[in-house]
């Protein structure tokens, strides 16, 4: 069932041209790759925190879930909240709003970030500085929730590399993620800017999903975050850096 919690963060509103029929099942068909093995076996409740990603195990068959890769934008003693990172729509960021000129043109595709305020609106940005009126998630990524934040960030151009909109979220309310980890429902990985912009969000699921559950490996301490993570991670083509 979708997941829902009290979210500091508001998404912005802003009108936008596409039939909710349209956002809903456009993820695309997870592709077969080679698996990548977290550094994590046994989750726990401990672990979980703002900035991580969950995985989905193949165990979790919620079709709001199933498959699905979320980034933790917000994690506290009220709940949770995250965006998945891997559920591209076919909505392009030129439909967003018609009175929006900035996204004239723009053919960068917006996500659905999960079933909760399907019609909200939020973004995740890849910058060295912090941009006025967004929240840190971890290093060099923020989220913008507001609507003169969304409109200031699309007209400077950034571009989809680094700038991605959501539209909706999930949400967990205390103590409801935790019992999922109990459950085996997912795996968790630490801050990792290249996951949550990785270049091929269609396959990424598959690329961090091992046959029935992850096991360690091997470490890979190369990441600019700093966090150990999955030596067999990779984009086939390098994710850019921060603004």
């Amino acid at each position: 069932m979708p997941r829902q919690a009290h979210f500091g963060l508001r998404p912005a509103r802003v009108m936008w041209i596409a039939a909710a029929a349209a956002l809903i099942g456009s993820g695309a068909t997870a592709v077969r790759r080679p698996p990548v093995v977290p550094v994590q076996t046994h989750p726990r409740a401990r672990d979980l925190a703002t900035g991580k990603i969950l995985v989905a195990r193949r165990s979790l068959v919620d079709p709001n879930f199933a498959e699905t890769v979320i980034l933790l934008v917000q994690h506290d003693d009220d709940g949770t909240a995250g965006l998945i990172l891997n559920r591209q729509t076919k909505i392009p960021l030129s439909k967003l709003s018609p009175d929006m000129d900035s996204a004239k043109g723009r053919t960068d595709r917006l996500y659905h970030g999960g079933p909760v305020e399907p019609a909200g609106l939020m973004a995740l940005l890849r910058s060295r500085t912090k941009p006025e009126d967004a929240k840190p998630v971890m290093e060099d990524v923020f989220i913008v929730s507001s609507k003169a934040a969304l409109e200031k960030t699309v007209a400077s151009g950034a571009a989809a590399s680094t700038f991605r909109i959501y539209l909706g979220y999930a949400g967990w309310g205390a103590g409801q993620l935790a019992w999922e980890l109990k459950m085996d429902a997912w795996d968790v990985l630490p801050a990792n800017p290249a996951i949550v912009f990785d270049p091929h969000p269609e396959t990424l699921w598959p690329r961090l999903a091992e046959e029935e559950s992850m096991q360690l490996v091997f470490w890979n301490p190369g990441y600019r975050s700093g966090a150990a993570c999955c030596r067999m991670y990779s984009s086939t083509r390098s994710a850019p850096g921060p603004m």
